[in-house]
This record gives structure tokens, C-alpha cells and sequence, in this order.
């Protein structure tokens, strides 16, 4: 690592998979497990590309894009596409690190891969984002496929995103196939895809909550704090709502909305939110009644202003829970967090959520990484793959059946793998960390083992 140019996010990635593994027997039980780490850490393949495209005055733009094509040991590259003006090689070498492991949770044939461009879709007309991502699917389009290459969307690339890219791949190779997910469920999109990321986290948690409580508890009652507003943050709130928690607060870039007073976040309003992210508005924006239990606080994120909670939901982007955050979360009597998005906690916020899980005492916090936590997205995108290949549809109660039992699968792969490779104190709770951290990691090791990635 030392001989790379600076990647932080990346770097941060590689690191805390990397005090996991060294912290537990992983390497002791498989000395050769080390050389798969570091082939693993370095991407199958890096594209990088120019992206020109004509905006509404007839004048020429040029954009970098990228896709990262990092390790296919389990299937196909499977990750997002991100547009947004803070994309780079770090940033995407990191989200498609982590993307390995999170798919190789999942139990479904995919490998990981990330892609994007530092094109902002903010301020462009809707022409111009068409013309763009014609011009972006022009540049990739021969280095993906349905058996090669399946991206999703990501920050920036929504549904519509999705179509005029499909649109393009579809003109460019004169093929229809599942390329991507995230489709229209109209031309082989899935049913629950949507909802698939915020369902699964909330379904995660639950089997937190559950295996805590000795099955005696679920949602039902508890305070929830959630950042975020955009799809996996809405999802998250409706799933948890349903079960009969109460949703506490969402947030934006710029501030967060929170429930004071006996308020809560409510699915009309999660419905208003939704219809406001559509014209890229803000939450400053909502009108809120001057009786209502809700405000807005600009320049916070939840974490230092909801008041207490029992959960927290991380859903808007990598560290957004600081050392400190952390520690006003445990001061707020959270138990359980859990990442909808990917990286969601620093390194120092991860420290205190695990050594909170140390202390053997009721204030201990759970703590599920993003790589398992969030899964539920990609492993519906897996879904609509088999979907596609079939050349079928499956009803919306088939699929979330799926997903629920792909969740409880990967909290007890956690869990046990947890168990057996880092021996706990006497009291100390599992770290639910370490299991994602070494389930993921053994399983593609394995696989790359077996196929002779390294000797």
C-alpha cells in the first residue's frame, strides 16, 4: 500500500478490512490467505475514460468516467454507477473493495465492481443528463455485458439514469440483455428493487434486535434516527414504520429534519419527500406547519440533534458518522447502528461502537458494517439477473421473500463467523464487524484459491 499514490477513502477500506483479518485466526487456520489478500487489493482491471457530451447551448463538456472492475472470483463485476462531481479513482477503488464482500454475502453469483463519472448532475437540464449518459454508455459499452459486467445505480443515477444508459448500451451493441439493473419493470426490471436496499437494512436489524433480545423483541416501540433522504433512507423509514418503530429523523446535504415532541416522521411525509427529491429540491424546502412537531436544523446531521434513540440508520453517504457522533450516540442510548450506506462510520466511529461492545455492560452498541447491513440492494439486483437469464417476473411477495432470507442468512454468516475466528471476552458481545469483515473475505479467497488466482 505504501508505494501508491494517496487514495484515503481506499486506503481507509483496505485498512479496516485488514485489522479485522489480522485481529482474528483467519491467517493462522489459512497462512495462504494473506497472498489472496494481496491479489484481492488490487483491481482485475481499471477503465478510464474521457466523456464528451454537448450541453444545451451547443457547447462541448468533457467529463472523466471510470469503471473499476475489481474482482469477478465469484461471477460477474456487480456494483454502481456514481455522478457526482467528488468522483474519483479513491472513492470508486474503495466502494468497489467493499463491493466484493458485500456481494460475496449475499450468497449470489456476483462479483464487485464500481464505475462513475465526476460529471454533477445538479443544475443540468434533463437534456443534458440524457445526452450525458448517451455519451458515458458510448465509452463502456464494450467492456460490460450481461455475463462480463452488470452495473447499477448509484448516487446521481436513478431509475430514469438507468433507462437512457440501457437505452444506449441497447443502440450501441444491438442487444438486449440484462446489462444493467434497476430496470424499468416494464423491460425486465424487478419488482422490490426499489425498495430493496432500506427493506433489507431494516430486515438486518431486526435479526439484530431479535438475537439481542433472545427473540423477544423487534421494531416494534423502538426510536429510530435516520440520515439521509434519498431512496434507501425512504425505504428504511416506511419498513421501519410498518414493524412499529418510530422514525425520529432524515436529513440532506445541508441539515437535518428532526422529530421533537412526541413528532414523528410519517409515511405522508416520506411520500412528500420523495415527490421533492424527484425536482432535486432540499428538505429546507418542505413546508412545514408552524404547529408541527418537526424542524429543520441546518448544518447538523442527526446524530448530535435527534435527542435519545434506540436505533440508528446511517443511510446518506461514506463517514457520516464521526468519533464524536459516535460517542453522542452511545451518550443517546443507541443500542443498535447499522449502515445503509456504504463506509457510513469513520474508523474512529468504529472504534467506539466496538469497544462500547466490549464493556459488557447495557449501553454496548451492535454495530453492522455496511457491507452486510445494506446488502439487501445488490442482492435484489443479483435477483433481477436470474430474472433476466430467465426471461421471467417474479411477484413482489416472491422477491421479498428472497431478500428476507438472504438477510437472515447473512446476520447469522456474520454472527458465527464472528464466533469462530475472534474469540470474545468473557460477556463480550460478537462483533458483527469482524464476521462481515471474514465471511466476505473467506469466501472469495477461496474462490480465487480454487481457480488459481494465486499460488
Amino acid at each position: 500500500m505504501s508505494n501508491l499514490p494517496s487514495e484515503p477513502e481506499f486506503e481507509q477500506a483496505y485498512s479496516e478490512l485488514v485489522s479485522t483479518l489480522e485481529n482474528s485466526s483467519l491467517f493462522e487456520k489459512n497462512p495462504d490467505f494473506r497472498k489472496a489478500l494481496e491479489v484481492a487489493s488490487i483491481p482485475e482491471r481499471i477503465i478510464q475514460f474521457r466523456v464528451v457530451w454537448e450541453d444545451d447551448k451547443g457547447n462541448a463538456q468533457v467529463n472523466r468516467g471510470y469503471r473499476v472492475q475489481f474482482n469477478s472470483a465469484l461471477g460477474p463485476y456487480k456494483g454502481g454507477l456514481r455522478f457526482h462531481p467528488t468522483v474519483n479513482l479513491s472513492v470508486l477503488k474503495f466502494l468497489g473493495f467493499e463491493q466484493i464482500f458485500k456481494n460475496a454475502l449475499t450468497g449470489l453469483n456476483m462479483g464487485g465492481g464500481k464505475g462513475g463519472a465526476d460529471f454533477d448532475p445538479k443544475g443540468k437540464t434533463d437534456n443534458e443528463i440524457r445526452k450525458f449518459c448517451v455519451a458515458f454508455m458510448r465509452q463502456l459499452a464494450n467492456h460490460i455485458g450481461a455475463d462480463t459486467d452488470v452495473p447499477a445505480g448509484d448516487i446521481g443515477v436513478s431509475g430514469r439514469e438507468i433507462g437512457w444508459l440501457f437505452g444506449a448500451y441497447r443502440s450501441v451493441r444491438n442487444r438486449w440483455e440484462g446489462v444493467l439493473t434497476g430496470k424499468g419493470l416494464t423491460w425486465g426490471g424487478s419488482l422490490i428493487r426499489p425498495e430493496a436496499t432500506g427493506y433489507g437494512l431494516v430486515y438486518y436489524v431486526e435479526h439484530m434486535i431479535n438475537y439481542a433480545s433472545g427473540g423477544s423483541e423487534g421494531f416494534a416501540g423502538k426510536r429510530v434516527a435516520i440520515s439521509g433522504s434519498g431512496n434507501v433512507a425512504q425505504y428504511a423509514a416506511l419498513k421501519a414504520i410498518e414493524l412499529g418503530a418510530t422514525v425520529l429523523s432524515l436529513s440532506d446535504s445541508k441539515g437535518a429534519l428532526i422529530a421533537e415532541d412526541g413528532g414523528s416522521i410519517t409515511p405522508e411525509l416520506v411520500a412528500e419527500i420523495a415527490a421533492l427529491k424527484v425536482k432535486r429540491g432540499a428538505l429546507a424546502d418542505l413546508a412545514l406547519a408552524s404547529d408541527s412537531k418537526l424542524k429543520y436544523v441546518p448544518g447538523v446531521r442527526p446524530w448530535t440533534a435527534v435527542g435519545p434513540v434506540d436505533v440508528a440508520l446511517p443511510c446518506a453517504t461514506q463517514n457520516e458518522v464521526s468519533g464524536e457522533e459516535a460517542e453522542a450516540l452511545v451518550a443517546a442510548g443507541a443500542k443498535f447502528v447499522a449502515e445503509g450506506s456504504n463506509m457510513g462510520s469513520t474508523l474512529e466511529a468504529i472504534k467506539v461502537f466496538e469497544n462500547s461492545r466490549k464493556e459488557k455492560k447495557g449501553e454496548a452498541i451492535w454495530y453492522g458494517p455496511g457491507k452486510a447491513a445494506n446488502a439487501g440492494g445488490v442482492a435484489v439486483s443479483g435477483l433481477e439477473m436470474a430474472q433476466n437469464s430467465a426471461r421471467l417476473n417474479w411477484t413482489s411477495e416472491e422477491v421479498d421473500e428472497k431478500l428476507k432470507g438472504i438477510m437472515k442468512a447473512c446476520f447469522l454468516n456474520c454472527l458465527e463467523t464472528a464466533k469462530e475466528y475472534v474469540t470474545p471476552a468473557e460477556g463480550e458481545l460478537p462483533s458483527l464487524v469482524a464476521g462481515a469483515n471474514i465471511a466476505g473475505f473467506k469466501k472469495v479467497a477461496q474462490a480465487m484459491h480454487d481457480q488459481g488466482d494465486y499460488f
